[in-house]
């Protein structure tokens, strides 16, 4: 279930193949975010379920949606424009290291111990080595962009700790996500605005707008229903720790849909990357020890 959100993020990828239409990436995400809100308005209101009104849950909405979507996604936006996306990955796979660090220094009981430490820099490492050493030489220049994809990165960890408190509020998994996802669609408006300038842009094709739909329903309503279902149930560190996925989910559909290659390298990173979750998860190393 852990992949679930970034192995949605990925099939966008290859939903939107050759099919963006001249849209800009603001205005699809922005797009995707709003018609992803109303569908889980729908979903609301066909199961009956119930979304809080109070001012304290919707500000908590409004935290989650900024730390979640809103200042990480300007962020990497802006990043990615100076970057290459390949240094942008490695970097965004340090969302679980600081992860780790948030949630001990806030939280009581996820705190860091040598394994989970050893076991983050280890599935960094695997990410790193499966991009290969080409992006890792983009490391030095565009110091600002860099900083911006960290800054990202740290956003989701708190994201993740700050999310938290959904649980110990009462408030289900299905109506938070549609609470960050309405909010942050909000806080993105100005954003889209001024990144795409969409009434400069030509109208979508049918082909664009199916893969509009199929981003917003798939890839966010669902993909963030499971989000916040994995951070209720497992914790703040091991819904972050999926940030190691999108490479190799990334790689899989690629192979899968794109005619991609699989290289020697992609399985030295998927196996670094498995050491890595087995490290963190400790469950096997207990195992060995008993």
């Amino acid at each position: 279930m852990g992949t679930a959100r970034y192995a949605g993020h990925h099939l966008g990828r290859i939903i939107l193949h050759g099919w963006r239409g001249g849209q800009g990436t603001a205005g699809i995400d922005h797009r995707c975010r709003v018609l992803g809100a109303l569908g889980l308005w729908a979903f609301v209101l066909v199961t009956g379920s119930k979304v809080p009104m109070t001012r304290k849950v919707w500000l908590a909405f409004l935290g989650m949606g900024l730390l979640n979507n809103a200042i990480p996604f300007t962020l990497i936006v802006w990043g990615q424009h100076h970057i290459a996306s390949g240094l942008a990955s490695i970097l965004n796979a340090t969302t679980p290291l600081f992860t780790v660090l948030v949630a001990n220094l806030l939280t009581r009981n996820e705190r860091i111990n040598p394994g989970k430490l050893v076991g983050v820099l280890i599935g960094i490492c695997g990410v790193a080595w499966m991009i290969g050493g080409a992006a890792i030489a983009g490391l030095g220049s565009a110091a600002l962009a860099q900083l911006a994809i960290c800054g990202a990165a740290i956003s989701y960890a708190f994201a993740s700790v700050w999310g938290r408190r959904f649980c110990e509020m009462g408030v289900a998994p299905i109506a938070t996500a549609t609470g960050q996802v309405t909010c942050s669609s909000a806080l993105l408006l100005p954003v889209m605005l001024v990144v795409d300038r969409p009434w400069t842009l030509p109208m979508p094709g049918s082909a664009t707008i199916a893969a509009i739909i199929a981003l917003a329903l798939v890839c966010t309503s669902l993909a963030y229903i499971l989000y916040f279902r994995i951070l209720q149930t497992a914790g703040a560190t091991n819904v972050a720790l999926v940030t190691f996925l999108i490479p190799p989910v990334a790689i899989l559909l690629g192979i899968a849909f794109l005619d991609e290659v699989l290289q020697p390298r992609h399985m030295v990173g998927m196996a670094l990357i498995a050491i890595g979750l087995c490290l963190i998860d400790g469950r096997l190393l207990a195992r060995f020890k008993t």
